[in-house]
């Protein structure tokens, strides 16, 4: 058979961009390497399930506190306001993505991707497969390269797609312990809780990123991420969940893997092959958020091989990075310029977790949280962020007040 699209990966991106093509009518392919769990906090907002008809039991939590820690232990609860965030576990709700998208009719393929080959009858997806150990070839007129950070298929179709930045991400899935003070004892506000999710802004725990304690339900992850690569990230995970109190809980399965940091300039070859997800590097700076932007890439992606099926018109690949950075650029933008502002240093991260007792910055970043936008109905709330955030940068308020 010789398909309309082939989908490299079956991650978020990946299955979305399957299902989407699949219900539109066309002939498509996925390859998924069996398996692989994603390193991930596993938060998305309200937007994602609402966007992508997520069913509430993939829901394994819901989050209505963000706690933000300094590196003085200075904690800051944000109460999340009409609403909340979901909370899924990758090991289920990747597969769930995938049996969703074959049930729309897309083809599903298990291994492991190894080239593009080409000749006059098309584009063919070479892979070894999982259950028989051969070779096969999968052909299409259009190929998504939807398989992470790191990609072999942009590093080989893609030009930059073999330079893209990224930090390491690992976490422990460990079994999530009892929240609730036995009687007669004061339940400790360090406690592990069931309905908020822990963020460590610490040099030793990341030089250059966070740490988090995140519930899942039966389950929590624990993890940090950095771009250093002699950083020990087992020890630093090992130091957070004694920080934590989580030192004896039982560890069910540890996972590592890079997320990249910035979109790749190019999305596409200008001839069959266009990028989604991490591979396109569409990971949002200083939160680390890659499910929501992941399943809007796959979505783009499959925009635009639609495009370029119906126009015969290669360049109409393009069209992918064109749609996410219309409605996406701007947040990007500012997350970037946050990261690279309070992620430097112990005493610009002490400056930022101080930020967050504002009441207008909780507000106004959840809000852009909760709908994947920045907000513009309150401009004087935005003018006095912006001028509290210049004089901490500026060190305008004196350490001591921090």
């Amino acid at each position: 058979m010789v398909y309309d699209v082939v989908v490299i990966g079956g991650g978020p991106s990946g299955a979305t961009a399957a299902e989407d093509l699949a219900r539109a009518g066309r002939k498509v392919a996925f390859l998924d390497r069996a398996g692989r769990i994603k390193p991930c906090g596993g938060a998305i907002p309200p937007r994602l399930i609402q966007d992508f008809d997520i069913p509430d039991s993939q829901l394994v939590a819901r989050i209505n506190t963000a706690r933000m820690i300094s590196p003085t232990h200075r904690m800051v609860d944000i109460p999340i306001e009409n609403g909340f965030v979901g909370m899924v576990d990758r090991e289920h709700f990747d597969e769930f993505l995938r049996k969703r998208a074959a049930k729309a009719g897309a083809h599903r393929n298990t291994g492991t991707f190894k080239r593009i080959e080409r000749d006059a009858t098309g584009t063919h997806v070479v892979f070894r497969d999982k259950v028989s150990g051969n070779e096969m070839r999968l052909t299409g007129k259009i190929v998504i390269g939807a398989d992470g950070a790191r990609s072999n298929v942009a590093r080989t179709e893609v030009p930059g797609g073999e330079s893209i930045p990224y930090v390491i991400a690992y976490h422990e899935i460990i079994k999530a312990p009892e929240r609730n003070a036995r009687p007669g004892e004061a339940l400790d506000l360090r406690a592990y809780d069931p309905t908020r999710c822990d963020v460590v802004y610490d040099g030793a725990i990341s030089p250059d990123f966070y740490g988090w304690v995140f519930p899942h339900g039966a389950s929590a992850s624990v993890g940090m991420g950095t771009e250093d690569p002699d950083f020990d990230l087992k020890k630093a995970t090992a130091d957070l969940r004694a920080a934590a109190g989580l030192t004896d809980c039982e560890t069910i399965r540890k996972e590592g893997a890079p997320i990249p940091l910035k979109p790749l300039d190019r999305w596409d070859n200008g001839r069959d092959v266009v990028l989604a997800g991490d591979a396109a590097g569409v990971v949002a700076p200083s939160s680390g958020e890659g499910i929501y932007y992941a399943m809007v890439g796959g979505r783009v992606a499959a925009t635009a091989a639609q495009a370029a099926l119906a126009s015969g018109r290669a360049r109409d690949l393009a069209l992918a990075r064109k749609l996410f950075m219309k409605e996406h650029k701007t947040v990007f933008k500012v997350l970037r310029s946050m990261q690279d502002a309070y992620y430097r240093s112990d005493e610009r991260r002490e400056r930022f977790v101080s930020l967050c007792h504002d009441v207008d910055v909780q507000k106004l970043t959840f809000e852009a949280y909760m709908n994947k936008k920045l907000v513009k109905a309150r401009p004087l709330a935005h003018l006095k962020i912006g001028l509290k955030n210049l004089a901490h940068l500026t060190r305008l308020v004196p350490e001591a007040y921090v």
